[in-house]
């Protein structure tokens, strides 16, 4: 009973997290839409390509404006992730957990109402972003030691390849919420998933399991009271000593957590895994725009030279919408449903959490190329391609962040210690958060290039990713043949 509720409240919190991260991305092209396929500029200025757009972000610097909001919620989150695990593991997580999730509300709606308030400085725009990027950090490593406590090494890949669809679920919703109000009242965008966020956080506080009561027969420590054996026992069979306090298993350090096996590969890993994803998180809708209008501009002087003629009629890209491109983009949130869930279930079967990765990663590289080069020739190729595209970039992130993040966090040289697991998760999810920094960055400064350029960028991180697993892939491959060489009876004595 425990279980399927802490699985369920924990998948609602974390969907709420990236339900309140997703706005930016689809209010992007209202913040600077292209004024001139509008209606006349009521004022009658020279500038007929702006008079629209919402200042400060009316400039022909907008993209890097753009990036610039996008790295200071990455770039505190980074920062505060590698802090959030500490403070996870001595807190309360029913608090802190909840406590995150009210603030996180408060800070996505403040950016929905500088519409209402009518502001237009960047530097107010860049302090809310980078609070909301803090206090978001509470939620990750809270959900992962809230879900590994409960569930054993067997099935976790299934089970948290199905859980971790929450990061999917999140953004699809958000972008759909995000979307009614885009081109009518945009801070509204962000107010209603902010106050979505907070009202989960007061259920969080009523009604998790933080895996801590006795009863429950779970290992995180009770202050005062004596920690709980991982086999189950409880403390009813310890009461021979009532005087004398169980000895309490250390929370583990930075440096301790570091050296646990795998650790460092899979950080880095999701360092460059993470970068790819939330580029398509934050951009995505975006570069759908830009591209149709480019994309329908260029067939139509075609059609009226006589060529091609039907082909604007039959592209989805040309006089692509805000609404439409959200909408649209949710589809490579459909394919990181699947991929989580495949990748789960693959190295569960197998054993190999690096491998499945790594050729997941492989297959991800060129189906990125095709897709910048085809995907936009119809709309079936474009649905096609980002449900694949979307499997192949998130299936390896969602493994990693969750059943590989739980493995470690009880790997076996901590001694049955559970209270590493927050801290070893808020590592990885740290450093790929670096990488969540940096391709949102990199996406701004490099897309006024062309987003060839973008999309070669997002290749070479994944090539980079699937190079710095090569030797735990190495090791498990070795795993493998050993173990079929001893099923065989081939192995030296």
């Amino acid at each position: 009973r425990y279980r399927g509720l802490t699985l369920v409240l924990t998948f609602l919190c974390y969907t709420s997290y990236h339900l309140s991260r997703k706005p930016i991305s689809i209010v992007k092209s209202q913040l600077h839409p292209n004024c001139s396929a509008l209606s006349p500029n009521p004022s009658n200025d020279s500038n007929s390509s702006t008079w629209c757009s919402w200042a400060p972000f009316d400039g022909d610097n907008y993209k890097e404006l753009f990036g610039a909001l996008d790295n200071a919620f990455l770039v505190a989150y980074a920062i505060g992730m590698f802090i959030s695990g500490i403070f996870g593991e001595r807190l309360p997580l029913r608090y802190y957990l909840s406590g995150g999730m009210v603030l996180s509300g408060i800070f996505t709606a403040l950016f929905g109402l500088g519409y209402f308030w009518d502001i237009h400085v960047l530097w107010y725009f860049i302090v809310v972003q980078v609070c909301n990027g803090l206090v978001q950090t509470t939620g990750w490593p809270s959900v992962v030691a809230c879900v590994g406590n409960w569930f054993g090494k067997g099935k976790r890949g299934l089970i948290m390849g199905i859980w971790n669809s929450h990061t999917s679920v999140g953004n699809i919703l958000g972008s759909l919420i995000a979307g009614v109000w885009v081109s009518s009242s945009w801070g509204l965008s962000f107010i209603v998933p902010g106050i979505i966020i907070s009202a989960m956080g007061i259920i969080c506080f009523f009604f998790l399991v933080e895996c801590e009561w006795r009863d429950l027969g779970c290992s995180r420590f009770i202050p005062n009271e004596g920690p709980l054996s991982i086999t189950g026992q409880s403390s009813m069979d310890r009461s021979d000593s009532p005087t004398e306090p169980a000895e309490e298993p250390e929370a583990i350090s930075f440096l301790g957590a570091l050296r646990i096996p795998g650790v460092v590969e899979f950080s880095l890993c999701l360092l460059f895994a993470k970068l790819v994803s939330y580029t398509f998180l934050y951009w995505l809708p975006l570069y759908i725009v830009n591209v149709g209008e480019f994309l329908g501009t260029v067939r139509w002087e075609r059609a009226c030279q006589g060529e091609h003629l039907l082909t604007p009629l039959l592209s989805f890209a040309a006089h692509f919408g805000a609404k439409e491109a959200g909408d649209l983009s949710t589809l490579f949130d459909v394919g990181g449903i699947l991929g989580g869930i495949f990748a789960g279930l693959i190295s569960d079967y197998t054993g190999g959490r690096a491998t499945t990765c790594c050729v997941m990663l492989v297959v991800a590289a060129p189906m990125l190329f095709l897709y910048n080069h085809v995907g936009q020739n119809s709309i079936g190729t474009s649905i096609a391609m980002l449900i694949v595209c979307g499997a192949l970039v998130n299936g390896p992130y969602a493994l990693i962040t969750t059943a590989v993040s739980a493995d470690l966090g009880t790997h076996e040289s901590l001694k049955g210690n559970a209270k590493a697991l927050s801290t070893v998760t808020a590592i990885i999810d740290g450093t790929g958060s670096i990488g969540a920094a940096l391709g949102p960055l990199l996406a701004g400064l490099i897309s006024p290039t062309g987003w060839n350029n973008v999309f070669y960028m997002l290749i070479a991180a994944d090539v980079l990713a699937c190079l710095l697993l090569a030797r735990v892939v190495v090791k498990e491959v070795r795993g493998w043949c050993g173990h079929i060489a001893r099923k065989r009876g081939y192995v030296r004595t």
